[in-house]
């Protein structure tokens, strides 16, 4: 007699995106997250995005994250690398890279409680994630000086 073993799927890991956003002087845009408690990284400075909704790519997430968390939009995504959120969410994130030369006080934002770009030999003295931190490292490291 054969049986039939049913394959079991593993969960699928969840999976998020964020943005390195750079403007013409080489500053970053930081987002200083709410101070809740049952969110990851709360009063943490951290890059704009968010979680990939089920089934959504990350290219397509963090364009909707960007909106709907400041209402910008930029068409120079460029994808950089993944990181897996270890000690936080568990997440795998993507990092992508944008240019935007905006003011950023005058975007709408609707998430967290500030965005301001930041020079890159200030970011040491701020309270960030250690993968974002990671993730900006690892991209500065990169980009051509």
């Amino acid at each position: 007699m054969h049986s039939e073993t049913p394959a079991t799927e593993e969960p699928a890991v969840a999976r998020g995106a964020v943005a390195i956003i750079t403007n013409r002087r080489g500053e970053l845009l930081l987002h200083l997250r709410d101070d809740l408690p049952h969110i990851a990284w709360p009063a943490h400075w951290s890059l704009l995005g968010g979680g990939c909704d089920p089934g959504e790519a990350p290219a397509t997430a963090i364009v909707r994250e960007l909106d709907e968390e400041a209402g910008l939009t930029t068409d120079s995504l460029t994808e950089l690398f993944e990181i897996t959120d270890h000690r936080g969410s568990g997440q795998i994130i993507t990092f992508f890279a944008a240019r935007w030369d905006g003011d950023e006080t005058r975007l709408p934002l609707s998430e967290g409680v500030k965005l301001q770009f930041f020079a890159p030999e200030h970011l040491d003295i701020l309270t960030i994630p250690p993968f974002i931190r990671d993730g900006i490292n690892r991209y500065l490291a990169a980009r051509p000086s």
